[in-house]
């Protein structure tokens, strides 16, 4: 893949040779299902596919979301925040979002004592 991301969105972004967190969150029912990282690469390849694209610091690749799990997100929007160095993205998941199985990656709790 050789996507660049044009330079008006690059601007918009704090640090466009970083890795930024990215958030996926499901478009209907706002269940937060997972964190990933980003780049500018992998953020235009989500925007030319439309298929959540991220970059594993693990492999130090780009990793399309469901690729070889079938576990794939469609993305309908994303969103910059005021900092310009996170993102949201607002997904249709097909499967579990977490490499567990588990629909969300978000699925222990920590008890809050008071």
């Amino acid at each position: 893949m050789s996507e660049a991301l044009s330079p008006e969105i690059s601007a918009l972004l704090k640090d466009p040779t970083a890795l930024i967190p990215a958030i996926a969150q499901d478009v209907h029912s706002g269940e937060v299902l997972m964190l990933a990282y980003v780049n500018s690469q992998s953020i235009a390849a989500t925007l030319a596919t439309g298929r959540a694209t991220y970059w594993s610091r693990s492999r130090n690749e780009l990793w399309e979301k469901g690729a070889t799990s079938g576990n794939t997100q469609l993305v309908h929007s994303i969103s910059l925040d005021c900092d310009g160095d996170a993102l949201l993205f607002k997904v249709e998941q097909t499967g579990a979002a977490c490499h567990t199985g588990d629909r969300s990656c978000f699925h222990r709790n920590i008890e809050m004592t008071r």
